[in-house]
């Protein structure tokens, strides 16, 4: 009985050591595994960082996903592979295959990636072509608007004064021809009265003072009005016939100093 139990000593020594030897080449392909996966996610998560934003919903479940199989990645690295009853070909195979899809898939999210970086791209360089063409338009015009200036500025100093020189003799010569004609008329409609007709009224004194005409008169109120505007009021003479002064008050023409009758001065018209 001894001797059986010796003889299968050996052969239960030898079972174990190939059970541990293949449980060990089995954690050694899992961990190589588990690093090629760590080296896709890496490069998955650089491309993924680019161009990368919140607003994109397909973009967002796929980092989803991968953040799903990270989580995954690191719950299979805290277990303890448990021992399959299959040789280590059958092992090996089932490993790579699983590998092979997972690198599938992450490879497929790296492509759906790079597709919406090119159409980002893509966005960006006919935004730049816009831009650059504003640009274009907005120097052009501020070229043409530096010429405007220039040439507005470049304008002979010479020629606005002669202008204005031109403009204020025309000026001139009108306000002459006004005067001329305002001068006819009051003399043609408001003569100075005749002194060899006969007074009706023996009692009325003859002025002893020289008369003068209306237009005398308005010149004395409107150089006084321009030369003293703080004080307009002209003290009526007895050169200023009577008549004449009566037709300026009531015509509004002319009015009298409120506290000195003797007074009167020009309306202001210009006012």
């Amino acid at each position: 009985m001894s001797e059986s139990q010796e003889d299968l000593d050996p052969d239960s020594t030898t079972d174990i050591e190939d059970v541990t030897d293949t449980k060990e080449e089995l954690i050694k392909i899992c961990e190589e595994m588990w690093k090629e996966m760590e080296e896709c996610q890496n490069k998955l998560s650089l491309v993924g960082t680019e161009t990368l934003t919140d607003s994109n919903a397909q973009l967002s479940l796929l980092i989803m996903q991968v953040k799903y199989l990270t989580a995954e990645l690191s719950q299979w690295r805290k277990e303890s592979p448990e021992i399959i009853p299959l040789n280590e070909d059958i092992l090996v195979t089932l490993g790579k295959e699983e590998f092979q899809k997972l690198r599938h898939d992450l490879e497929l999210v790296l492509s759906t990636i790079q597709s919406k970086n090119e159409k980002l791209k893509e966005d960006l360089e006919r935004e730049q072509q816009w831009l650059d063409e504003q640009q274009h338009i907005l120097e052009s015009l501020n070229v043409l608007h530096s010429e405007l200036k220039h040439h507005t500025v470049t304008v002979s100093e010479s020629r606005i004064f002669n202008e204005l020189k031109t403009k204020l003799r025309d000026t001139k010569e009108y306000k002459e021809k006004l005067l001329i004609t305002l001068s006819e008329f009051l003399e043609d409609h408001f003569p100075l009265p005749d002194r060899n007709v006969k007074k009706k009224k023996k009692n009325i004194q003859e002025p002893t003072a020289q008369l003068i005409s209306l237009h005398e008169i308005l010149e004395i109120l409107l150089n006084r009005l321009f030369d003293a505007p703080h004080d307009p009021y002209v003290k009526v003479s007895d050169s200023f016939w009577p008549p004449y002064v009566e037709l300026l008050l009531r015509n509004g023409i002319a009015l009298r100093h409120p506290e000195d009758p003797a007074r009167i001065r020009l309306e202001a018209f210009h006012q």
